[in-house]
């Protein structure tokens, strides 16, 4: 190895330990640092640590901000480093959050994203892992799935897949006598923790959640459709309408709550629709759009009255419907 190619090495293994081996309170002498760089093979003097040290500090643009600590117990730390220790927290959560995500499939991307901090922190989203015990998919191909469904986005082609259920054995079951379902893709949406894929089909816009579909695949001689559809397709607006990603009519219902639930309506609906105030002050009425469906009446009756459907008057009348079935079964 000539003597360029290893100041080279020796350059690019003394930022790996100072990202690997360094943080806020963590900090590594020059000389711990010339012992560690001899433990992987590369001998190095302290003044040459010092000169590299000073190289990367002063690199045009430099992306390595290393602070010295002076005093005992001091050292050089990397004080910027990809992600923030919160950022990289947020992100595990949302991995494991993830139900389409295996457990092994999970494990594996905490481990990659713990590369971009110090071991120190890394063990701080180890110690986070711990703590979730949430459902996870078991279906390791749903990755390769997803790929597919973005490529597709990407290339503009339409997509099939055979569409599947859970059966009472706990496997998945095609729809249909196991017939594939032909859409055009336009976006992937994240909502509680699944995946889902908006596609244009028979004249509208429907979702499906990925980690059911199986045997996905592009179909690059068949451009997609629904472009006029999708223009006007706003996720946010959708995902409020829907219960559970469950489909049913869109409507205009108008629910009368009482004041403390106004949070609680703002977190369903955003805060476009305008509360109005009741006669007697302690309700307020809002009129939303929704898709009618029987999560959605499940959603009201969770309220245990602090939310009453009041119009339209068919909407209601599917609500007392619902009301009245449940006081039938649980007689």
């Amino acid at each position: 190895m000539s003597r360029k190619e290893g100041q080279k090495l020796k350059l690019l293994t003394l930022i790996d330990i100072l990202m690997r081996e360094t943080d806020e309170a963590h900090p590594l002498s020059v000389p711990r640092l010339v012992e560690m760089l001899a433990q992987r093979g590369i001998e190095a003097e302290r003044k040459s640590i010092y000169a590299d040290i000073e190289t990367l500090k002063n690199l045009p643009d430099s992306p390595f901000d290393i602070i010295q600590r002076r005093g005992r117990g001091g050292g050089y730390y990397m004080a910027d480093t990809p992600f923030e220790l919160a950022e990289l927290k947020l992100l595990v959560d949302a991995v494991y959050t993830s139900k389409f995500i295996t457990a092994r499939k999970s494990k594996t991307l905490i481990e990659k994203l713990g590369r971009f901090t110090s071991r120190w922190q890394q063990e701080e989203l180890d110690r986070q892992v711990q703590v979730s015990g949430r459902i996870k998919s078991q279906d390791e191909t749903i990755l390769y799935t997803v790929d597919t469904l973005h490529g597709a986005i990407t290339a503009g082609v339409q997509v099939r897949f055979k569409y599947c259920d859970w059966t009472l054995e706990k496997k998945m079951k095609p729809r249909h006598d196991g017939q594939y379902y032909q859409v055009s893709p336009w976006t992937l949406v994240w909502e509680n923790g699944n995946y889902y894929l908006i596609a244009y089909t028979d004249g509208a816009l429907r979702h499906y959640r990925v980690d059911k579909m199986q045997r996905a695949e592009a179909l690059p001689d068949l451009p997609r459709e629904g472009k006029e559809a999708f223009e006007g397709f706003d996720v946010n607006t959708y995902t409020q309408q829907l219960f559970g990603m469950f489909n049913g009519p869109v409507k205009q219902v108008t629910l009368r709550c009482e004041n403390r639930l106004a949070g609680a309506m703002f977190d369903r609906f955003g805060t476009r629709p305008t509360p109005v105030i009741c006669p007697g002050g302690d309700k307020f009425e809002v009129t939303v759009t929704v898709q009618v469906s029987p999560q959605f009446f499940g959603w009201v009756a969770g309220f245990a009255g602090g939310v009453e459907v009041t119009a339209p008057a068919d909407v209601r009348s599917e609500m007392k419907k619902t009301l009245d079935l449940l006081q039938e079964q649980y007689r």
